[in-house]
């Protein structure tokens, strides 16, 4: 029976003085309080959905009342509980204390802690006891066994994996890779990268680190040939590599002096990358500073179809090759702000943006939100943007809002609009989206700040992304659709950002984020740089190669400079535009 059913109306009566609150059986709200200890254990959904009205309770007598009331309502409550709901915590609470419950959770524990001898204990003490395993089990105790550097963890991970075939147990990717692992730490790259195969033999698409153990065997034992097979079947598996397995390749074919193969990879890494970590810049600054790379490329080239693959890849790069021969000028370096080098003089790119990718990347933004928020309220938003926009610039108020803030700011966000207004060609306000709980109580309730957001509302510049939305969806549709400006700070590395991929998604970005400092003088406003921070490659074959050092705010970015030839720094900076499609 419904709890608050069982509650006499006197109760409700006497708590009229908690305003707008609603009683509701289902909330759950884990507020302590000492008079719920009153119920019994059985009745611990019960207990919890009345904690909030403990919490706004101030004399002692409605306590005890309450309290006393709960215990007979408990009562009654346990006369006739549900029978289904009753079986199914019986069952969960059966499966929780049975022997294969208890060994995974004592697994799970070894996981957490790295206890690979207390696992092999405990898997031994089930096998004895004629304890029946699941993969999850298994699985466990061979991640373990693969991340042990101890020989015996070793192998008796490949005895616990073929017991488990014995057993009939079916094997899945996690099963694979763990024992990918333990093929790779025995340097056995072979059978690691046979593992994959049987995976997808068996209909088990493998991921991104189910090619690890394989791939980055194969480089460390310095076999080319094997290396770019594995390099190969991830492509046939629609797999693409990050940073790390790059650079593996990488660091292998400049140890073996094939420049072919570095030109191919760099190219990669332009694609996929974008911008390199420490390690990986060592690893290119050491091929510009071999023998080998002093002697790869054409003395003479056809400069019209250099130019021809400079236009057709959307600027940035030609990939004919490497250009021109003798010895590589290479160093570390900044770009002034408009994107000269430092050291050699060259002035770098902005690659253009495709407007028909955007328009893609905007449709596919839209259903992406569309699935993960209720799609009744992102189609009202669509609406909405079509009467009201295009904006020149759309703010993420709440990042805005709370920059070096412990209480949201309505006076910092309106400093940020005054601001990009002087800026904005059109004069017009930018959008402003802002959760709907940032509009009501504590600083919306002040008279200026109502008063503030009254007038944004009025110029219909103002959006109130629904409860339990997530605002990120809403301000990056926005600025996507009106192809403007993007006022935050937030780097946007989440998981939601993940999901639009490592292609279109930071090229836009890069061209359309504004970042902010906030002082006693106002928002300094840190437009897009004026050429692409990518790996680029010159018309007559020099590269750059930025790095994550720095971030052209608080610290110039580190870029690798690599030319043929001496060049002043007050050398006439050349560029390339472009308005054609790049290709990846």
């Amino acid at each position: 029976m419904p709890l608050a059913a069982s509650l006499p109306s006197s109760f409700f009566r006497s708590c009229s003085f908690l305003s707008g609150f609603k009683p509701k059986t289902h909330t759950l709200l884990p507020l302590p309080c000492y008079a719920l200890d009153c119920l019994p254990a059985h009745c611990l959904c019960t207990r919890l959905s009345l904690r909030p009205f403990f919490k706004h309770l101030r004399h002692q007598s409605l306590r005890r009342s309450l309290a006393a009331s709960l215990s007979t309502a408990a009562a009654a409550a346990a006369v006739s509980p549900n029978p289904g709901a009753a079986a199914s915590r019986m069952s969960k609470k059966a499966r929780r204390e049975s022997p294969e419950g208890l060994l995974r959770h004592q697994l799970g524990l070894c996981s957490q802690s790295g206890d690979f001898a207390r696992a092999l204990h405990l898997y031994d003490d089930a096998r004895a006891a004629a304890t029946s395993l699941s993969v999850h089990h298994f699985n466990i105790l061979l991640y373990l066994c693969s991340s042990s550097a101890d020989p015996v963890g070793l192998e008796r991970g490949f005895q616990i994996y073929r017991q488990m075939g014995l057993d009939g147990v079916a094997p899945n990717e996690a099963t694979f890779t763990s024992v990918a692992r333990l093929a790779a730490a025995k340097e056995d790259p072979d059978l690691a990268f046979d593992l994959v195969k049987q995976m997808s033999s068996a209909g088990i698409p493998p991921k991104l680190r189910s090619f690890g153990p394989a791939l980055f065997g194969f480089c460390k034992k310095g076999d080319v040939q094997k290396a770019h097979e594995v390099e190969a079947y991830m492509a046939s598996s629609g797999i693409e590599p990050d940073e790390a397995e790059l650079a593996a390749l990488l660091e292998l074919n400049v140890r073996k002096g094939r420049g072919d193969s570095v030109y191919r990879l760099l190219h990669r890494m332009r694609v996929t990358v974008r911008r390199v970590s420490e390690s990986t810049a060592e690893i290119i600054e050491n091929w510009f500073g071999s023998e080998v790379a002093e002697e790869v490329g054409l003395e003479k080239w056809d400069v019209r179809k250099v130019k021809e693959g400079v236009v057709k890849g959307g600027g940035g790069w030609h990939g004919q090759g490497w250009l021109g021969r003798g010895r590589w000028n290479v160093g570390r370096t900044e770009m002034d702000g408009s994107g000269v080098c430092r050291q050699c003089g060259e002035k770098l790119t902005c690659i253009d943006i495709d407007p028909v990718e955007t328009e893609d990347f905007a449709n596919s933004l839209a259903k992406l939100a569309s699935q993960r928020e209720v799609r009744a309220n992102f189609t009202g938003f669509k609406d909405w943007l079509d009467r009201h926009g295009p904006f020149d610039a759309v703010l993420d108020a709440a990042n805005i809002g709370l920059n070096n803030q412990q209480v949201f700011s309505f006076f910092q966000v309106n400093s940020v609009v005054n601001g990009i207004r002087q800026m904005s060609p059109s004069k017009k306000l930018p959008l402003i989206i802002l959760h709907s709980h940032r509009l009501k109580y504590g600083p919306a309730d002040k008279p200026n700040n109502k008063r503030l957001l009254e007038s944004w509302r009025r110029a219909g510049v103002l959006y109130a992304t629904p409860p339990g939305s997530n605002d990120d969806w809403y301000w990056l549709y926005a600025a996507v659709r009106c192809r403007s400006l993007l006022v935050t700070n937030d780097e946007m590395r989440d998981h939601l950002f993940e999901l639009l991929g490592t292609g279109f998604f930071p090229r836009w970005k890069e061209k359309h984020q504004v970042r902010l400092t906030f002082s006693k003088d106002g928002p300094t406003f840190h437009m897009p740089p004026p050429y692409s921070v990518v790996l680029q490659e010159s018309e007559d074959g020099g590269w750059h190669i930025p790095t994550v050092l720095g971030d052209e705010i608080e610290t110039p970015r580190q870029w690798v400079c690599a030319t043929r030839k001496t060049a002043a720094a007050s050398s006439p900076p050349r560029q390339i535009r472009t308005t054609s499609k790049p290709i990846s």
